[in-house]
């Protein structure tokens, strides 16, 4: 058993290796300055410390310290282009809550929680082959680390499947404004006052950006990068090659809406003619069994104790 642990161990350790070791400039933040802004965002001050860490979640009170201090020692061992990858995805999916080095702690702690649970199962409750049960132990082991890629990913299509959706809405209504009179920026501004969701949100992180001081062309290609949509990118380049070369943008957002509006129902065809394809697998494999048994199912007992089966 002795050897069957090492072998576990080393399988971690070559998970874990999975994060290539780098450098990486850590980024000191003063826990102090950091409950004092808390504390200032608080209408009523706390009696007692004690209620101060209280009022936290559970959440924020055990489980992000203990990732904090993984991510602490992980961060180390960390390339500086796998941090900004998950950087980038992690603003793609609109989670900017979430640090790259907390995420890269999660996936670790993730990995070992699953390893260690799929050792003792395999080889204390069901006593399988030593075989089995290391391969089954390094399933459990890669499951939990590349599950919270897996689900960062599904989350990073549904926004953009979203945005895709509400983006021939949204130019829609810019270029009602912006013929109607209004500036371009003031028309994203109604976009991001009716609605609330990624898209409009979106128009409102750009605003931002250029109250801030940020050119509007350099705002849109940076949004155009985050959200990494090829519709949106589209949209951003056409309206930064009409505001430098002098185009009414009101002409460009009308050929944009027409144009978003035709591969929207494009692609809503496109996924009609797909329907009966993906209908299949589940028609030969579960409802036509389902209507052999119903319709041959009598025919074949009566046959059977006829003896006409039975005589073959």
């Amino acid at each position: 058993m002795a050897g069957i642990l090492v072998l576990l161990v080393i399988g971690l350790v070559l998970l874990g290796g999975l994060v290539i070791t780098g450098v990486r400039n850590k980024e000191e933040v003063d826990p102090l300055q950091k409950r004092l802004a808390e504390l200032g965002d608080r209408e009523e001050l706390p009696s007692s410390l004690a209620e101060l860490e209280m009022s936290l979640s559970r959440k924020d009170r055990i489980f992000m310290p203990m990732f904090e201090m993984l991510a602490a020692f992980v961060v180390q061992f960390t390339p500086e282009n796998q941090i900004e990858t998950v950087r980038v995805k992690l603003d793609r999916a609109n989670k900017t809550d979430t640090q790259p080095a907390v995420f890269f702690a999660q996936r670790i702690f993730l990995t070992l929680v699953l390893g260690l649970g799929a050792f003792f199962m395999f080889f204390f409750v069901s006593n399988w082959p030593v075989f089995r049960g290391v391969i089954g132990t390094i399933g459990g082991a890669a499951i939990g680390y590349y599950l919270p890629m897996m689900q960062l990913d599904s989350q990073i299509k549904r926004r953009q499947d979203g945005i895709v959706k509400d983006l021939p809405d949204a130019l829609d209504l810019l270029t009602i404004c912006v013929e109607a009179g209004l500036g371009f920026d003031t028309a994203m501004g109604k976009v991001y006052e009716k609605w609330d969701n990624d898209l409009s949100n979106s128009f409102g992180r750009i605003l931002q950006e250029i109250q801030l001081g940020k050119l509007r062309r350099e705002a849109l290609r940076d949004m155009a990068d985050r959200l990494d949509v090829p519709d949106f990118t589209t949209f951003a380049a056409a309206i930064i090659q009409a505001d430098q070369l002098g185009v009414s943008i009101g002409k460009i957002l009308r050929v944009q809406s027409d144009q978003m509006r035709v591969k929207r129902r494009q692609r809503a065809q496109e996924k009609a003619h797909q329907a009966p394809v993906k209908m299949m697998i589940p028609m030969v494999f579960l409802i036509f069994p389902s209507i052999w048994v119903v319709l041959m199912g009598p025919a074949i007992i009566l046959l059977i104790e006829s003896g006409v089966i039975g005589g073959f």
